[in-house]
């Protein structure tokens, strides 16, 4: 089971592959303000699209239901 990474981890993840926040959304059908919400620690993807956004991002360990 892979370890979660903080927000701030994600974030510089995503800089260093070169990926913003809105390429990141488009990616995977996420609405890039709340991507953004997740990455700054406003909120904390517990259901629906937050939670999916979390998963993919690595905050959070869990399943995306399909």
């Amino acid at each position: 089971m892979p370890a979660t990474v903080t927000p701030e981890q994600a974030r510089a993840a995503l800089d260093h592959k070169g990926v913003s926040i809105a390429e990141f959304s488009r990616k995977h059908g996420l609405n890039k303000n709340l991507v953004s919400d997740l990455l700054n620690g406003r909120i904390k993807g517990r259901r629906g699209e937050a939670h999916r956004a979390a998963v993919l991002l690595g905050i959070k360990d869990g399943v995306i239901a399909q």
